[in-house]
């Protein structure tokens, strides 16, 4: 690799409410102990703030944290991302993921709730089965080393989104599951 290479930073980033079932202290511990070059962007508000700022602080990786608060419209800057991380404790099918998708990034997360059903194949080994700071860490620092990676996964995940998050065809999906449950398959056309 080229001198560039060696002083490329990972921007690893998180999209979510700064609440406790979040566990965003958790992910500032994981990515704390990644030997990789990083930046951790956490986009939210709430109130968690100080707590994750002092994991961060105590980690040693503060000004590495990037807390820019509540910003509208994520898929304007998500793409800006190298890979999305979430550590909740729990979760249903979170948007992040689906925009993290969209915009062509790979997801390092717990197993939790419908992400694992989310996303392509091919993410499916960066979704821990335990949730700990050690197997996320895990993933993101293979992740992190490994651009064309990233890349292939991210493809993976964005023609899934594109194939299965499409908003004609969840409107189209919506629209016969509601005609067949009310006895009209066909009829909400």
């Amino acid at each position: 690799p080229g001198a560039s290479a060696m002083t490329c930073r990972s921007v690893i980033g998180s999209v979510a409410g700064l609440r406790a079932v979040k566990d965003l202290p958790l992910l500032v511990r994981a990515v704390g102990g990644l030997s990789a070059r990083f930046r951790l962007v956490i986009v939210g508000e709430g109130p968690e703030r100080a707590a994750i700022e002092q994991a961060a602080l105590a980690m040693g990786i503060d000004d590495r944290l990037v807390l820019p608060g509540f910003l509208e419209r994520p898929y304007h800057f998500i793409g800006h991302f190298d890979l999305l991380a979430l550590s909740s404790r729990s979760e249903q099918a979170p948007i992040a993921v689906l925009e993290a998708m969209a915009a062509g990034l790979p997801i390092v997360s717990p197993r939790l709730g419908d992400i694992p059903d989310m996303v392509a194949p091919e993410n499916l080994p960066f979704l821990p089965e335990h949730r700990s700071e050690l197997h996320l860490r895990d993933m993101m620092q293979a992740l992190a080393g490994d651009r064309e990676g990233r890349r292939r996964i991210g493809a993976a995940n964005q023609a899934k989104a594109r194939a299965e998050y499409d908003e004609g065809a969840m409107i189209a999906r919506y629209t016969a599951l509601y005609a067949d449950a009310v006895g009209r398959p066909g009829c909400l056309d």
